[in-house]
């Protein structure tokens, strides 16, 4: 029989928080944020009918919002995407009348993307019509859901930010 290690001298055991507790908890936050994006970009067709913005757009118009204007290199490397796709998408846009094509003041060889008044107002229509649709959602949820919910947002946008700084 082998030897039974005596009583108090076993190491305590670990933080028994395993990776594969992180492996479920990721993965159960992908679902919920699929989900999410997936019930808004449908929902959204009920307040914003008209609506036919494409997600690649709507994140470059939001990035346009904070930093106008913005060379196509730099639009690319803030959204992780190769310069042609970022073109390609401006140039959809600019047919729109969302962004207009600028020379660089920095570097009048180069060109800058500016948000147009018309981009502007765009962006603002999308912003409130999902933000309507996620407040109707959240006023459907009871006190103590909206207050995990709640809780919840700051730890959510530090992921969002870890993700942006690992991305980069």
């Amino acid at each position: 029989m082998p030897p039974q290690p005596r009583s108090g001298t076993r190491k305590p055991p670990k933080d028994r928080t395993s990776a594969k507790d992180h492996t479920s908890d990721a993965r159960l936050l992908t679902e919920a944020v699929t989900r999410l994006r997936r019930s808004l970009r449908a929902s959204i067709r009920t307040d914003y009918p008209w609506e036919t913005l494409p997600m690649a757009q709507v994140e470059l118009l939001q990035v346009l919002a904070e930093h106008s204007p913005a060379r196509i290199s730099d639009l690319a490397t803030r959204q992780h995407l190769a310069a042609s796709t970022v073109s390609g998408l401006i140039g959809q846009m600019i047919t729109a009348g969302l962004v207009t094509r600028d020379v660089d003041s920095a570097d009048r060889r180069a060109s800058v993307v500016v948000l147009t008044d018309a981009g502007r107002a765009q962006l603002t229509a999308w912003a409130q019509a999902h933000e309507r649709r996620l407040g109707t959602a959240l006023a459907a949820l009871g006190d103590a859901d909206r207050d995990t919910v709640r809780a919840a947002l700051p730890a959510l946008l530090r992921i969002a930010e870890h993700l942006d700084d690992s991305g980069e």
